[in-house]
This record gives structure tokens, sequence and C-alpha cells, in this order.
């Protein structure tokens, strides 16, 4: 235990043992919800959800390792939100590649994303890159999360007259899903911990009491990593398409990132003098993890903005984030649980919806639109460019083309208004690329 105080630094940072593994627990418990909403995702794309649930496992517990014992962080991580829908919906579904070359994707950009965190790269890009795009970006990820939430609830259903319409929402299955919805809602605005996961308990139990699912068990060895592990495919890849979709990649990686570190840091009173001390300690755990991840079957992994919870718990060291990854390595013998949590039903309209997971990707992707509310809406050079990212992304089904729009509108608009000083080269150069990427689709 004095080994475990020294290591840490608890005392100079004001905590206890006991402080940390709370916030440890809280911290997984507002995040856990990652292993039930990961294996879905990724078995849109074809994978085997359960080599994703224990790539998932392994991956995050590495990343929470890494960032407790090397940079004595209270933040945990996992595989993102947003990303791993850029993965399967856009990368293989949208644009046709294998999940097996997009996982080579995500390992290029974790390589990418190790380089850069060595080299003064990291700093350019992040500087380079106006907010009220990164804003817009995180927004409009938001709206399409909750989009496909809706969709596997049924609340929407596509329509042959429009691109959606409402759901058979009488029906059992939906009915479930919209109870989980509001219980995760009511117990949000009661500023109740662990509120998504204790939604998806509520829903689960309603649906096994409805004998929509069914649970072969409680306990049982990790599933098997064959299906997804070293399965990336790197042939081909060496061309601009591809090297786009690792730069968006890269940048939702890089900002999101930064963007956690720094809203946690100052929740915990670890910035000095505006910076983050050991940064690249934790940019290092955040890119291992994905390289990690890539390599055992799963997508992006970075810090979690859930991680607040667990420092408002008083959580202040790595001590948090390495009970964080020991939880998860915990959870690799539940996967009967998560099976069961994640399995579809058919509603009358044939549509295979997941009435449990579901209201937990409507309430994760509203949190997310928090960020449009940091936009500048009163310069059109800024909130246009957002405004197009934010609604392209769910409208097109593709935050790549959402972020292009973004990428190609700003520098345009900001030279319009005689402001071209404002925008730096590398947005100029990513214009040019993103205009150039569209023209040789053509």
């Amino acid at each position: 235990m004095d080994f475990i105080r020294r290591y840490f630094l608890l005392a100079e940072n004001r905590t206890s043992i006991r402080t940390e593994l709370s916030a440890g627990l809280t911290t997984f418990l507002t995040m856990a919800y990652i292993l039930f909403v990961q294996p879905q995702v990724l078995s849109a794309a074809g994978m085997n959800s359960g080599a994703v649930f224990t790539a998932t496992c392994l991956s995050s517990a590495l990343a929470c390792l890494v960032m407790g014992l090397a940079a004595n962080y209270p933040i945990a991580q996992a595989p993102l939100m947003g990303e791993n829908f850029f993965f399967a919906y856009t990368v293989v579904l949208t644009m046709g590649l294998s999940w097996q070359k997009a996982l080579g994707l995500v390992f290029i950009s974790g390589i990418v994303f190790l380089l850069f965190n060595i080299t003064h790269i990291r700093e350019l890009l992040i500087n380079s890159i106006p907010d009220s795009l990164t804003f817009g970006i995180s927004a409009g990820i938001g709206l399409f999360v909750s989009f496909i939430g809706l969709k596997e609830a049924g609340i929407v259903i596509p329509s042959p007259a429009s691109a959606v319409q409402l759901g058979p929402i009488t029906e059992l299955p939906v009915l479930v899903a919209l109870i989980g919805l509001l219980v995760t809602a009511i117990l949000l605005a009661r500023g109740v911990r662990g509120s998504i996961l204790l939604g998806m308990l509520a829903s689960g139990l309603l649906a096994w009491e409805a004998d929509l699912i069914r649970v072969g068990g409680l306990l049982t060895a990790p599933p098997s990593l064959a299906p997804t592990f070293m399965q990336f495919d790197l042939s081909g890849l060496l061309t601009w398409h591809s090297m786009s979709i690792v730069l968006i990649f890269l940048f939702m990686t890089i900002f999101d990132t930064v963007g956690t570190l720094v809203g946690v840091g100052m929740q915990a009173g670890l910035m000095k003098d505006g910076k983050l001390p050991r940064a690249p300690r934790a940019l290092f755990a955040d890119a291992l993890g994905t390289t990690a991840g890539a390599c055992l079957g799963t997508s992006t992994v970075s810090s979690y903005i859930e991680s607040a919870t667990g420092v408002a718990q008083g959580g202040r060291t790595g001590l948090t984030a390495v009970t964080v990854g020991l939880l998860f390595l915990l959870a690799l013998f539940f996967s009967p649980i998560v099976g069961a949590v994640g399995a579809a039903v058919k509603i009358s309209t044939g549509q295979m919806i997941h009435p449990v997971t579901a209201p937990a990707l409507i309430v994760v992707g509203a949190l997310m639109m928090s960020a449009a509310s940091r936009i500048n809406w009163e310069d059109v050079g800024d909130s246009l460019p957002s405004f197009l990212v934010m609604v392209l992304i769910p409208f097109t089904y593709n935050i790549a083309d959402g972020m292009a729009a973004g990428f190609i509108s700003y520098p345009i608009l900001k030279a319009a208004q005689r402001r071209a000083r404002e925008v730096t080269p590398l947005m100029w150069m990513l214009c040019a690329l993103f205009i150039a990427r569209y023209a040789f689709l053509r």
C-alpha cells in the first residue's frame, strides 16, 4: 500500500487509495455501455461480435493501464463513439472497403499518431484546425449516432416516400426501447452516475421479462480473438483515397483526445500554466491503444469524457485509470450478458432492431450535441461551415463527406470575408486535397 501511495503520488494529489478505487469504479460504470455497443456496431461491418468484445476489453485495459502507470492521470480509454460509426457505416458499408482493410487504416492512423507524438506535428495540426469546425464535427457525429440509435430502436424506419418515417412505436420491442430511453433521460436529469448503463439495465430487464432476449449464462471464458486477431489488411491502401480516410481517423482521434484531456484535466485541477504536464505520455496511451486495438480487432481507442465522473468522485491520479483497466479485464468473463443485451429483435416492418442498446446511442449522441453551443453563430465564416458539417454527416450517412464540406467551405468563406489571414496554410492544403479527392472520384 505504501508503494502504491508513493508511485501514484496520492498524498501530493490529496487523495487516497479508497477514493481512487471508488472513482475508477464510477468511471467504469459510466462508460461500460461501450462493451455492449461496440460489438453491435462493428458486427454491422461483418465482424465477429464475440471477438470484438474481447478486443475491446483488452485494448481498453491496455490503454488505461498505460495512462495510469505512465502518465498518472485519472483518464480512462476505450473505443470511441463516432470513430466506431465512421469505421462501420462510412468506411465499410458506404465506401465498400472490407473490415480487414478498415482495420488496416486504423492501424496506420495509430502508427502515424505515435510518430506525431514524438514530433511537433501534433501541435501543428491542433493549432491549424479552427475550433468552430472541431465543435461542428463533434455535434454532427452526435446527430449521426442519435439517428442510428433511433433506427436501432425502431422509432424511425426507412420510407419509400422520404428517407425515414415514424416506426411502429406501439409494438413491444419499440416500447422497450422507448422506456429504456425515458429511464435513461430521467436518471441523467437527476444526475445519477452510470445513467446510461442503468438505462440499458432497465430496458434489458424489460426485454428479458418480455422474452425478447435470453441470457445463456453469467460467467464464461472470454470469446476467442481468432476471427479478428491480426486480420488487418494493408494491401492496396497506399492510395490518395485511403490516405484521406487515415487523415480523418487521425483528426477525429487527435481532437477527441486533446479535448478530453484538457476538459478532464481542468476539472481535476491538473493544468499547469494552461498546459497539461505529461501530455505526451497521455497521448502515447491513446496511440498505443489504437494501434493495439487494430491488431486485436477493434476501432480507434482514445480517452473518454466519462472520466469526468470519476474525477467528480475524487479521482486525481493514475490509480483511477488502472482500476478501470482492471475492471475491463474482469468484464472479459461476462460475455453471455453482453451477447444477450446486444441481441437483435425483428419488428413487423421486417427491420431488425436492438431495443436494449439503442437508447444508449440516442443519449450519447444528444450529449455530443452540446459542442454546438460553443460555435460562434454570429460569424457566418465560422457558423456556416460548422453547420454544413453538422447536417451533412447524418444526411449523407457519411462522416467523411460532412467533414470535407467544412474543410472546403471554411477557407473559401474566410477569403470572401477578406479574412484569409485567419486561415492556416494547412487548412488551405486540406481544402485543396478534399477538392481534388472529389474531382478524382468523379
